[in-house]
């Protein structure tokens, strides 16, 4: 199986969270101008298109992106449809035999955001505590946040502070079938910060 693309493309004016700093690759050295090479500077937020949270995100006490190990990103995954729920409950693990240690949860979002999709589904602390009891370290998403837009209290991100249990959050699934697989995520290596963007994919299970 060629490897599945489970990233958001960025491009210039990709939606970001209301408020946030946008993305912005401007254009620096050009050979058309006669230098030698082209280059860029790249202005973006640190939880732009697929991207991790670190804890100290939402967490003051919380590990910094590089203190996560990066065990977390790699390794076998489950890819779960919880298409129509939101906020997506505990109830969606029911009659799952066998989770791994990485849960993907496709909410239905599309391949890209023309605008940023403020009705998304969210999770429940309730579907973090279950996932937890089952081994789960990572819960990734294809919504911009666990937590709803409008959110002030973070219940989703706290329960996953509480539990140990790491996010990654704006992924594109929809090439995606529900099944198992090898997930490969490689956030950029910033040391001291609270997320990074992400290149993200998914292998086939098999040996």
């Amino acid at each position: 199986m060629q490897p599945i693309d489970i990233s958001r493309v960025l491009n210039a004016g990709h939606p970001n969270w209301p408020g946030d700093v946008s993305f912005v690759v401007e254009p620096a050295l050009r050979i058309r101008q006669g230098d030698s090479v082209n280059t860029g500077v790249l202005r973006t937020s640190t939880h732009t298109g697929t991207h991790v949270d670190a804890p100290w995100h939402y967490d003051d006490a919380g590990e910094t992106l590089e203190q996560v190990p990066l065990d977390v990103y790699i390794g076998p995954a489950l890819v779960l449809d919880v298409r129509g729920h939101s906020p997506v409950p505990a109830s969606v693990l029911d009659g799952l035999e066998q989770v791994p240690e990485r849960l993907l949860l496709y909410t239905g979002q599309p391949e890209r955001w023309t605008q940023f999709p403020e009705d998304f589904a969210a999770l429940s602390p309730e579907f973090v505590r279950a996932a937890a009891q089952r081994g789960v370290r990572l819960v990734g998403t294809d919504s911009p946040s666990v937590d709803p837009l409008t959110s002030k209290t973070l219940d989703a991100h706290h329960t996953f502070a509480e539990l140990g249990v790491y996010i990654l959050e704006g992924l594109n699934l929809s090439a995606a079938a529900p099944g198992h697989y090898t997930l490969v995520c490689l956030p950029l290596p910033l040391g001291g910060v609270d997320g990074a963007p992400a290149r993200a994919v998914l292998m086939d299970a098999r040996p």
